[in-house]
């Protein structure tokens, strides 16, 4: 079930839908960094999901967290100029509400495959007998 809902917020972050009220000062600081790396504050959102979880301690869910945005900002900082600068705009401009690199990546990702389904072949096709 979490798996599901993790899946779907993060489509529905990718495809750039909102259902809270725009954060307009966030919307401003996206927009500002859309062209280079954008550089957020997690820790409110870590201290949501914190909140939310239900194996660990709050404090450890909250270390855990941080720990996981900065390994995945580290990763998505060196591969940065990897992903096309319209699909880079886009899903950073989508990301309103107390973003994460995490949401980030799974949005660029998810454009990125999503372009590749179209061309891709499987790995094998000779018919099997």
């Amino acid at each position: 079930m979490l798996r599901r809902s993790t899946i779907a917020i993060a489509t529905v972050s990718a495809l750039g839908i909102s259902f809270c009220s725009i954060d307009v000062s966030a919307r401003k600081s996206s927009v500002a960094v859309a062209g280079s790396f954008p550089n957020w504050e997690v820790t409110a959102s870590c201290r949501g999901a914190a909140s939310a979880g239900s194996n660990q301690t709050p404090s450890g869910r909250l270390e855990s967290c941080l720990a996981s945005e900065q390994r995945t900002r580290e990763e998505l900082n060196k591969n940065w100029s990897t992903f096309p600068a319209a699909d880079r705009t886009s899903c950073v401009k989508s990301l309103t509400f107390s973003p994460t690199y995490t949401e980030l990546v799974t949005c660029l990702e998810m454009r990125r495959d999503v372009k590749n389904v179209g061309g891709a072949k499987p790995d094998d096709t000779k018919p099997r007998r």
